[in-house]
C-alpha cells in the first residue's frame, strides 16, 4: 500500500465525517466504505489496497476538465460515468484538492434534496456580517 493511497483516503473520509449529518457503512460489499447524506451517496472510498481510489459526484463540465487535468482522476467508478469522478494517488492530487472534490460531491447531493430533508448548515464566515 502507497503511503500517498492511504492519505488520500483518510483525507477524504475525514473531509466526509466533517460534514452533517453523514453516516457511513459498508452497504455494497466490505471492500467499499459508503458516505451519505439523507440516504443519498456522496463518496465511496475503495479499501482495495491495490487500487485506492475514492468516488465522488461532481458536475459533468467539471468533471471533465479534472480529468484532463489529473492523470489519476477518471471518470467514476460503480456509478454513472458522466456525473462520477474517482480520484486516485498521484501528481497534484492535493488534501485541499481531496478535501474539495468530497465537500462538492456532498454539496451537490444536498442540493437536489428536498427542503425538508437537508441538513442544516453551520453559518459560514459571512454570517455575522450580516
Amino acid at each position: 500500500m502507497s503511503a500517498a493511497g492511504d492519505r488520500l483516503q483518510d483525507t477524504a473520509r475525514q473531509a466526509a465525517l466533517a460534514l452533517p449529518d453523514v453516516r457511513h457503512g459498508y452497504p455494497f460489499t466490505p471492500g467499499l466504505d459508503v458516505y451519505k447524506v439523507a440516504g443519498k451517496v456522496f463518496l465511496i472510498v475503495t479499501d482495495d489496497p491495490d487500487e485506492q481510489i475514492i468516488t465522488v459526484k461532481c458536475e459533468p463540465e467539471h468533471a471533465r476538465a479534472l480529468e484532463r487535468g489529473y492523470a489519476s482522476i477518471t471518470p467514476g467508478r460503480y456509478l454513472d460515468k458522466r456525473h462520477w469522478i474517482s480520484l486516485g494517488p498521484g501528481r497534484g492530487i492535493t488534501k485541499r484538492l481531496i478535501n474539495d472534490a468530497v465537500e462538492h460531491s456532498y454539496d451537490l447531493v444536498v442540493d437536489g434534496l428536498p427542503l425538508s430533508e437537508r441538513p442544516p448548515r453551520a453559518p459560514g464566515p459571512d454570517a455575522a456580517a450580516r
